[in-house]
């Protein structure tokens, strides 16, 4: 038997407590996780706090040289409020965001319930067509999209001076038209999110249940009805999710309308986003552009805030 010095047996070691052992567990995943976390604090957090502060100051043109600016409080929000400017440009931003969404969700929709028609072959085919048209950076699709309809040159307008229905149109300037320049930016943005809604929803389509159709099918059901009754409702999930991001991205489309139109004519097609930059980069009032953006922030949020909570009261999975 070992024994120390004064002849008694040695004592072992207390084992490590329970909560002590647990505390570095539970720390373990924040030291791993440090790392992107600064990274995204840095990048993301840090950009969003320095354009709050901005807001409430008068920084300009003369700040970005001296470096100069003083607190003006709320006085940029309550400019921005009383603007006509803003609301007017708030007004185009929501009503064509909806179109752009409803175009896309229902042209997406019908893609999707066209691929699930579609043999092999074609289906993959179709589906390499929809991501290569999806994967297209915008800039220079719109760039593209803006030499079709260029007036003198444009195959747009060659081809319907072919049909010799419209009259002379080799020389027709799509943006200089409100209604025109709209048609032209709504099908670019829609064409680009027509794939990913398509191949999304198409994912989903496929996992309905074959024995719920097959069942509506022999009861008499039309085609028709069984896609409103069950393929929709399975899709339902999938549908509003789909919805979301939409109204995000269309929410915030700039590049687009700043490449093809520029805003014009006058401000005719000037959403949010291209006020925004006027606002900021062209005027430089950029203490007022960051009120814009905050608020324009703000009310994207508590969109899709509603979006969110009606979706977690169906009861859905995101």
């Amino acid at each position: 038997m070992i024994t120390d010095a004064a002849g008694a047996p040695p004592v072992a070691p207390a084992p490590p407590s329970p909560a002590n052992g647990r505390k570095r567990r539970d720390l373990a995943p924040l030291f791993l996780l440090s790392p992107a976390g600064l990274v995204l604090a840095v990048v993301t957090l840090a950009p969003i706090g320095f354009l709050v502060f901005t807001s409430f100051t008068d920084y300009n043109q003369r700040s970005l040289f001296t470096g100069a600016y003083r607190s003006v409080g709320l006085d940029q929000y309550t400019d921005l409020l009383s603007s006509g400017a803003f609301w007017a440009a708030l007004v185009r931003t929501v009503l064509f965001t909806a179109a752009m969404v409803a175009g896309s969700v229902l042209i997406g929709m019908g893609v999707s319930h066209l691929l699930t028609r579609l043999g092999r072959r074609m289906r993959y085919t179709v589906t390499v067509v929809l991501i290569v048209a999806w994967a297209m950076p915008n800039v220079a699709s719109s760039l593209v999209w803006n030499w079709l309809f260029q007036p003198g040159y444009g195959v747009v307008n060659w081809g319907l001076d072919q049909l010799r229905v419209f009259g002379d149109t080799t020389s027709a300037d799509w943006t200089q038209d409100p209604a025109r320049a709209y048609a032209v930016i709504w099908l670019l943005i829609v064409w680009q999110a027509v794939p990913f809604i398509a191949l999304t929803l198409n994912a989903a389509e496929t996992q309905v249940p074959r024995e719920y159709l097959e069942a509506a099918r022999m009861d008499g059901a039309t085609e028709l009805t069984v896609y409103r009754l069950i393929t929709l409702t399975h899709l339902r999930p999938t549908l509003l999710l789909v919805t979301i991001l939409s109204v995000i991205w269309d929410y915030n489309v700039f590049n687009q309308i700043w490449l093809i139109s520029r805003g014009g004519p006058g401000d005719a097609t000037s959403t949010l986003g291209v006020y925004t930059y006027k606002t900021a980069f062209v005027g430089f009032h950029i203490g007022q552009g960051a009120a814009i953006s905050v608020v324009t922030t703000l009310l994207l949020l508590g969109l899709t805030a509603l979006y969110i909570r009606r979706l977690l009261r169906s009861g859905e999975d995101l």
